[in-house]
């Protein structure tokens, strides 16, 4: 017999600080690769980034655990004094719909805030309409690019002022 579907509770959820070259890290932003690859034709490969980017004190990178399979992922680091950026959030997409991006962004957003930013600045790519909303629904604001060299028909530029 077939049990039915029910949400992630966060009992079943694990949120962990891991190394953005481990295993669990490089196997979603792959996945987030080659999403981002079938969307748009092309995307920042995640090795183009060094791993420095998200170790402490000047970033971290996040997992969320369901059932002890990584299942979402997303770092944040200090762009300028104050500001910090999230790069790399994904959400498997067998799971979404059940607030994981949700959860993963506030814990991003008060990792960021604990070592001192009080801006989060983000991009994601103009077809992510999932992004976008919760971006939209978090209070997440469109800004000028941040980026040099951006196409803006492409990436939204987002922020959002927070408070530790």
């Amino acid at each position: 017999m077939t049990q039915p579907c029910r949400p992630a509770t966060d009992i079943d959820l694990i949120l962990a600080r891991v190394p953005y070259d481990g295993p669990e890290a490089r196997l979603l932003t792959l996945e987030l690769y080659s999403e981002q690859c079938l969307m748009y034709g092309y995307a920042d490969h995640p090795s183009g980034t060094p791993a420095s980017d998200y170790a402490s004190p000047h970033g971290a990178f996040l997992v969320i655990r369901l059932a002890r399979t990584a299942v979402a992922c997303g770092g944040w680091r200090t762009l300028t004094s104050g500001t910090a950026e999230i790069k790399r959030m994904y959400v498997r997409p067998e799971v979404r719909q059940h607030s994981i991006g949700r959860r993963l962004l506030a814990a991003l957003e008060t990792d960021a805030a604990d070592a001192g930013a009080q801006r989060i600045v983000l991009e994601t790519g103009a077809k992510n309409l999932g992004a976008l909303e919760l971006y939209r629904r978090t209070g997440y604001r469109p800004v000028a690019p941040y980026v040099h060299g951006r196409d803006p028909a492409i990436n939204r530029a987002l922020a959002k002022d927070i408070y530790g």
